[in-house]
């Protein structure tokens, strides 16, 4: 019993109570007794990996929050290690691709063991959300909360069907300034019109857009 409390303290700190990982082991322990051999050598180097292969099994079954495939679990924890290891190794975190690199494995096998992990543990619905207003916003809280993304959404398709109303002219217009960065004297120059002009047509083409952008939204 002391062999397979020692074995078990091996994964103390984890999510799995030290009760219930000496519970394994000592499972793991009569199964080994069972099990043995006399006539095959040592009791001890025979429950060892008995009792360590039934911890491993125990935590890989039972720690997940979210429940993965066995390979990808274990890719998991070989991601670990080595992302332990080259940060010890070069004082930094280590690349995607290094990491693909030393574990001879795709960059986008790398990414899904980073993904898997993520489902190791679970937050709390009781825990402050991260975007909240006050202090005393919750995640449950923040569930069903208004999403500004989908307005940001909504504006670029309803530009991107303005835009189509714009001709080549007033279009080029609108990339040379928002998306060129331009000052109206360089495009002024580009287009071989003078500043003024340049001002006036991006007035008029700005309305037009955002009454095109209204007219959209209206439907």
């Amino acid at each position: 019993m002391p062999l397979a409390r020692t074995l078990a303290r091996r994964y103390h700190g984890t999510s799995i109570s030290n009760e219930d990982l000496s519970q394994v082991a000592y499972l793991a322990l009569v199964r080994a007794v069972d099990r043995f051999d006399p006539d095959r050598g040592s009791f001890i180097a025979f429950a060892v990996p008995t009792i360590l292969g039934e911890l491993r099994r125990h935590f890989r079954d039972t720690a997940w929050a979210v429940r993965v495939g066995r390979g990808l679990q274990e890719r998991t924890a070989e991601l670990q290690g080595a992302v332990d290891l080259l940060a010890r190794k070069d004082g930094r975190p280590p690349t995607v691709q290094e990491l693909a690199l030393y574990l001879e494995r795709t960059e986008e096998d790398v990414l899904e063991a980073m993904q898997a992990k993520q489902a190791y543990s679970a937050s709390s619905l009781d825990e402050p959300a991260p975007d909240g207003e006050d202090d005393n916003t919750t995640l449950l809280g923040s569930l069903g909360a208004r999403d500004a993304g989908y307005e940001r959404v909504e504006d670029r398709v309803a530009v991107q069907g303005a835009l189509s109303q714009l001709d080549d002219a007033e279009r080029r217009l609108l990339e040379l300034r928002y998306r060129d960065e331009l000052t109206q004297q360089d495009i002024g120059q580009r287009i071989g019109v003078s500043q003024m002009q340049v001002s006036r047509l991006l007035t008029a083409t700005l309305a037009k857009l955002r009454e095109q952008c209204g007219a959209g939204h209206a439907e």
